[in-house]
């Protein structure tokens, strides 16, 4: 199937050039939209008169991209919100809810955008709003879905599970002593503890959860050998945890401001990245159909996916060629410098 401008970065309205594309044709649609009245992006939505009329254009852009997705493609799209009138609009929970009632799709999950470096402000009457979603659609349950990627280099240790294995299991231990249980109860417990903190030590398990009676909150139901029984009988019950960590839907990442950029607001690389490794694989397809300042070509190109980008800004379309001119120029001087060594 012949797609237009594969590994391109268009200039145009991307209202318009969907139409050229062929239905079912894309792997994901990942990109962030201008935000309603939040800033000037030289033309295009966003400076729509009433948040009614900029719902509108968005989910007409929207249902091209349904179209062009394949079934076992995936569409992502990051809003941000806005205040009127001292309000919130809850811009982008009025859109998903849109999206999801007006096109064949289901919403899998509304990922939380925790921003590490929010804007300071110092508001007198309300907190200063750090977070954005980031909602994935599908059009069937078929969808492409590689999670063992997703966050696989730098998802941080889970707070209850010490991955440095200094402190791990201390506060179980007091805990034991602080409950109710028997003298030979409580000897038994730290025994287990102790057995299973060597476990997590020696890398057999990835982690661990205690319960203790009269402590944590009973589990419901449970048959001869469950947890509900293990703590009625023993006083404690010990859940091991195996594999990776849970996969959560939460990525903190730094606001990103890069030197020389016209975009008045660039998404992180970093968070574009993981989608895509999420939810596509080498080869692939990604369009960005609101591509600003480059951030989803530069993504796959740093993933070995292909990449389809528009953006009706010409400063930005040309600034995009520029970061992705040089991310090239930079990788290949690596590479020849690797292969000399």
């Amino acid at each position: 199937m012949s797609l237009p401008y594969l590994n391109q970065i268009v200039c145009g309205d991307s209202a318009l050039l969907l139409r050229e594309f062929p239905s079912n044709s894309v792997d994901l649609v990942i990109t962030s939209p201008p935000y309603y009245k939040q800033r000037d992006y030289g033309g295009g939505i966003g400076n729509e008169a009433t948040p009614h009329a900029y719902l509108e254009v968005l989910l007409h852009i929207f249902g091209e991209c349904v179209r062009v997705t394949k079934p076992t493609g995936s569409l992502v799209f990051n809003l941000g919100d806005k205040y009127e009138e001292s309000s919130l609009l809850l811009m982008p929970y009025r859109f998903a809810i849109a999206a999801t009632e007006r096109f064949p799709v289901k919403l899998v999950n509304a990922v939380t955008w925790v921003k590490s470096n929010p804007t300071p402000r110092q508001f007198q009457r309300r907190l200063v709003s750090s977070t954005e979603p980031f909602f994935h659609f599908v059009k069937s349950d078929q969808y492409k879905y590689f999670p063992e990627s997703f966050l696989a280099d730098d998802e941080p240790a889970d707070q209850e599970i010490d991955s440095s294995h200094r402190n791990i299991g201390r506060r179980y231990f007091s805990l034991i002593e602080r409950s109710e249980l028997t003298e030979q109860q409580k000897a038994i417990a730290r025994a287990a503890l102790e057995a299973v903190i060597e476990e997590v030590r020696s890398g057999a398990i990835q982690g661990f959860r205690m319960k203790i009676r009269g402590i944590h909150s009973e589990p419901f139901g449970g048959q001869e050998g469950g947890r509900k029984i293990q703590l009625e009988r023993n006083g404690f019950t010990i859940i091991r945890i195996h594999g990776n960590r849970l996969k959560r839907d939460v990525i903190t990442a730094p606001v990103e401001s890069v030197k020389g950029n016209p975009h008045p607001a660039i998404y992180p690389v970093k968070i574009v990245e993981q989608f895509i490794r999420l939810l596509t694989q080498p080869e692939d397809v990604v369009l960005d159909p609101f591509a600003g300042s480059g951030s989803t070509a530069l993504a796959a190109l740093k993933t070995g996916r292909h990449f389809i980008c528009i953006d009706i800004n010409e400063a930005y379309c040309a600034y995009a060629r520029e970061r992705l001119q040089n991310f090239t120029f930079t990788r290949n001087l690596f590479e020849l410098h690797s292969e000399s060594i």
